[in-house]
């Protein structure tokens, strides 16, 4: 691995990863592998009906259990404020219902939360929350987004006089020219159903309040903001407040999120002055952990005779559930952000409405928003190439964004940085055998087996960011979607590294060692990467909207890039070299021309520890800070087809 005046050689290379030995060997530390002294287990009397006022609820016979210590209902716990929602679309009116981690009153969906039980065994806890007796009232219920809208249909919220969350729209506001100067407009009504991260480890949390200090151990993806929002209802000062995400099993979206349970433990282990611990069974997690997608749309494009698009309009109506989890109503527009796909359509509008149903919360899963916006794109370009007669590569094809117009701005208002999607599609279509596969379905098509050939070129935004563009469309997440990054080289010249994301299994430790080796010019092994903890670090906005490397990542970059600076001019200054003439190679700074003048990092940093002979000026140590806020997201692109096979009967893409 050479290196080069910038120190890059471990970036883009193959490491065995930094965090595998102690999870392939299993002494990784799960939220759910932690015990306290003291610690009590907590298992949830949840809802079986969809709504329903609650009449009473007896908890005597569970409380008089063995080992039992305690059962909390709504009023049993000390909290200021409910769960949070972070979207405050500007000039955009939506009903927002008071969510309580235990229902108040009445139940919206299955599963929710009525009251806890808290003993010293976990599986007796279980059993003792069948002795509580909740005496319910049913009320109507909807399930169908649709039917929600219609009159007369059940109110979820009755405040509200109706079901409708909020309307919002984005893109043109012509889109009339698009259909005039179409040939063609088809119309299609597409359904993406609802949806379930399901990672391999369930959530679970563990609060311990001591001495008017709280610590909450949980399975998150955002401990700095899980932080704030405790702080709210809990009515303390962040100083007094850490959260830890250890080692978590996967997420994908669904630990994005201050959850009810997490609240009740931290508000339990403070009224009961024990630990509180919490894990969810399987059906928990499927039941009462952010669900994603259930949207119906109603498609409008535009075309020419030739396959020319001249417009796209998309009509969502997105099933929100019965509450908002953290970003549940934001998450919709995530599909107006990339409604245009891979194409260059002059006329894209999405117009999004939301809806109460009597089902658990949507929110970020798998994508957020931005899947569901493939979804319908693909198969309007796939519809519309069999309207008009055209093949779906050669449609593909000809509403491509050309490379060559990168960075480009599409009609939405949004930027792609970068992009080469004939390419891709090219690339593709070197490794399939298309003629075979034709005669393959010639010869089935005989036999009354029909076999079709899907395409899907996609692009999605990642790095959810920057502040700039998604704070002006209302989401409030503290103020801004950058992120932290602490590089420190120590006297002895080992590095750590403390970033604000928090991993879930992305490989987080590797990558961020490699990019924070490059710059000083040391080696990953001696790089520590500091995640997940409150207590250390500066403030950090989490792991979500595939923005770990192309946020945090960067972030890490350019605190790195800020020490290899300040050490080119400490190596400058001690060798009477100009710092442009210092470059990092082979592990050590030196003087371009004359590579036996140099010095290692740990040597450097030994000067900047040591401040005997720094350049006037200059502050002792060696250690930098960044908050990354990106102009743009990161663009990806893919492209992959699909072979589907029905027996008997034609089937239809729609």
């Amino acid at each position: 691995m050479s290196g080069n005046g910038n120190g890059s050689r471990y970036v883009g290379q193959r490491l065995r990863r930094k965090e595998d030995p102690p999870l392939i060997t299993g002494k990784g530390v799960y939220t759910d592998d932690m015990t306290l002294p003291g610690m009590l287990y907590a298992a949830f009397v949840r809802s079986p009906e969809s709504h329903a006022r609650i009449t009473s609820i007896e908890t005597s016979a569970a409380a008089a259990r063995d080992g039992i210590h305690a059962v909390l209902t709504a009023e049993d716990l000390d909290l200021a404020a409910g769960m949070p929602m972070a979207w405050v679309p500007p000039g955009v009116e939506i009903n927002t219902p008071e969510h309580w981690p235990l229902a108040r009153g009445e139940v919206k969906h299955v599963g929710q939360a009525v009251g806890v039980v808290l003993g010293e065994d976990k599986y007796a806890v279980v059993d003792a929350t069948e002795d509580v007796v909740v005496e319910y009232d049913p009320l109507p219920v909807v399930v169908d987004p649709e039917a929600a809208l219609e009159d007369g249909s059940p109110l979820v919220h009755e405040q509200f006089g109706t079901n409708r969350t909020h309307q919002w729209g984005l893109g043109s506001e012509d889109m009339d020219v698009a259909w005039q100067e179409a040939d063609i407009v088809i119309e299609r009504r597409i359904v993406n159903h609802r949806v379930h991260g399901a990672p391999i480890e369930p959530r679970a949390c563990l609060a311990e309040y001591r001495a008017g200090y709280l610590t909450l151990w949980s399975t998150t993806q955002i401990p700095h903001l899980t932080r704030s929002f405790l702080a709210g209802s809990m009515q303390m000062s962040e100083d007094r407040i850490r959260v830890v995400a250890p080692d978590v099993g996967g997420a994908f979206g669904t630990k994005l999120n201050h959850y009810p349970e997490e609240a009740v433990a931290c508000a339990a282990a403070r009224r009961l002055g024990r630990p509180v611990k919490w894990t969810e069974t399987r059906s928990e997690h499927m039941t009462t952990t952010t669900h994603g997608r259930d949207q119906i749309d109603r498609v409008k494009m535009g075309l020419k005779r030739d396959g020319t698009i001249t417009g796209l309009h998309i009509d969502v109506l997105a099933d929100l559930g019965a509450y908002y989890q953290l970003l549940t109503p934001i998450i919709p527009c995530f599909t107006a952000f990339v409604a245009s796909g891979c194409y260059k359509i002059p006329r894209v509008r999405t117009d999004i409405t939301g809806v109460f149903t009597n089902k658990f919360p949507t929110d970020a899963t798998r994508g957020a928003g931005r899947p569901e916006a493939t979804h319908v794109v693909e198969v309007m370009v796939e519809q519309a190439a069999a309207e008009i007669g055209i093949a779906p590569v050669d449609i593909r094809r000809k509403n491509f964004i050309p490379k060559e117009d990168f960075p480009a701005e599409v009609a939405v208002g949004v930027v792609y940085d970068s992009g080469d999607y004939h390419g891709t599609l090219d690339k593709l279509l070197e490794k399939i055998d298309f003629d075979e596969l034709e005669r393959e379905r010639s010869e089935l098509r005989e036999r009354g087996i029909y076999r079709g050939i899907g395409y899907s070129t996609y692009m999605e935004i990642c790095g959810l960011a920057p502040s700039r563009i998604v704070g002006p469309h209302g989401v409030g997440i503290q103020g801004g979607f950058w992120e932290s990054a602490i590089v420190r080289v120590h006297p002895s010249g080992s590095v750590t590294v403390f970033t604000g994301t928090s991993p879930h299994g992305q490989g987080l430790d590797t990558s961020m060692a490699q990019i924070a080796a490059d710059r000083p010019g040391t080696t990953p092994d001696v790089v520590e990467v500091i995640h997940g903890d409150t207590n250390t670090g500066p403030y950090g906005m989490g792991t979500y909207g595939s923005r770990s490397l192309a946020v945090g990542g960067e972030s890490v970059a350019r605190a790195a890039e800020k020490v290899q600076d300040k050490a080119k001019r400490i190596v400058a200054h001690m060798l009477e070299a100009a710092p442009e003439d210092i470059e990092v190679a082979g592990g050590k700074f030196t003087v371009r021309g004359s590579p036996d003048k140099g010095m290692t990092l740990a040597e450097v940093s030994g000067a900047a520890y040591i401040p005997e002979n720094l350049p006037d000026g200059m502050e002792p140590g060696l250690e930098e800070t960044t908050l990354y806020d990106p102009e743009h997201p990161a663009g990806s692109t893919s492209c992959a087809t699909s072979l589907s096979t029905t027996a008997g009967r034609r089937s239809t893409p729609c």
